[in-house]
């Protein structure tokens, strides 16, 4: 099976005036990232991302706000999905003083991988901006490729020079064939299913239909080449597949600055535990630990661990 491309990079960074994150950072983060990715990509400044004629070939859509290719019927697809994901600080309220360090990582996918210079100064600029309702300034320290792998290094630090290391080849390590999984949830996972978000109610066969649609239409939005699989096939190895999960439902609210109101989150958090012929799925589970999986991705939720 083709691997989807995907690489986590770890931003190290210094308070350099006093921050509080809320609950969930990640909706404040992305907020950044993305207001300081437009300012540097957009060449025309139109309201309206859409309406320019520069729309498929700008570097902000493609990541933050991805079109759909001009052969697809946009209405398959409730929106189609960014070839990035961030993951914020620890969830919990948090005051950093002045002097404190804190890191966060950016996963990139696909094509996306091509735009890291790109990313990385973009989070330089919305550091020195500032973060939160006060506009905090922080100073990019350094950026770390795959920081929890055995290849991690540091690819770029502030300071030194201009220029960036370009990260060696990485793919995550296969899982030896197994027919028992523990998977743990270490951010709210949110599924949808007939237009319901699932709490309790959800079943593992839930998860696992979610991480093969995020998986391929990740690859058919964000790779070349793509060939669409036996959907029906895997809907029915999926079925064969039994489990439980001990779950508690998790909620925050956070402030919308494009809708200008108050917004509550929320998701499951705990264990998945599958028991089956698991063997079609484990490339899929093993690179979803890095893409994530359900709705709201690139805040961060649905991150995952194979235990």
């Amino acid at each position: 099976m083709y691997q989807l491309p995907v690489h986590r990079y770890q931003f190290n960074c210094l308070v350099k005036e006093p921050l509080k994150f809320n609950f969930y950072a990640g909706s404040m983060l992305r907020g950044a990232f993305g207001q300081a990715l437009r300012k540097l990509a957009c060449v025309t400044h139109m309201q309206d991302c859409k309406a320019c004629m520069l729309y498929r070939q700008c570097a902000y859509p493609k990541i933050f706000e991805t079109p759909a290719p001009h052969h697809i019927q946009f209405q398959r697809f409730s929106q189609i999905p960014n070839p990035f994901v961030l993951e914020p600080p620890p969830m919990g309220s948090n005051a950093l003083a002045v002097g404190d360090t804190f890191n966060f990582n950016i996963v990139l996918i696909g094509q996306a991988l091509e735009q890291l210079p790109l990313v990385i100064f973009a989070w330089q600029t919305a550091l020195n901006v500032g973060l939160g309702p006060n506009h905090a300034k922080v100073e990019l320290l350094n950026v770390v490729f795959e920081p929890n792998q055995s290849v991690a290094q540091r690819i770029y630090t502030n300071g030194v020079d201009a220029s960036l290391i370009q990260p060696s080849a990485f793919t995550p390590e296969p899982l030896a064939p197994t027919d028992q999984l523990t998977i743990k949830l270490l951010t709210p996972l949110r599924i949808q299913k007939k237009g319901q978000v699932l709490s309790h109610n959800m079943e593992c066969k839930d998860f696992l239909m979610a991480l093969i649609r995020r998986y391929y239409f990740l690859k058919e939005f964000h790779t070349p080449d793509y060939q669409a699989p036996d959907f029906k096939k895997l809907a029915g190895q999926v079925e064969k597949i039994d489990g439980y999960h001990d779950v508690s439902w998790c909620e925050w609210q956070r402030y919308s600055s494009r809708q200008q109101q108050k917004m509550i989150f929320g998701g499951v958090l705990g264990q998945l535990h599958l028991v089956g012929e698991l063997i079609p799925f484990l490339p899929m589970l093993v690179s979803g630990q890095w893409f994530h999986v359900g709705n709201k991705t690139t805040f961060g939720m649905g991150q995952y661990q194979l235990v």
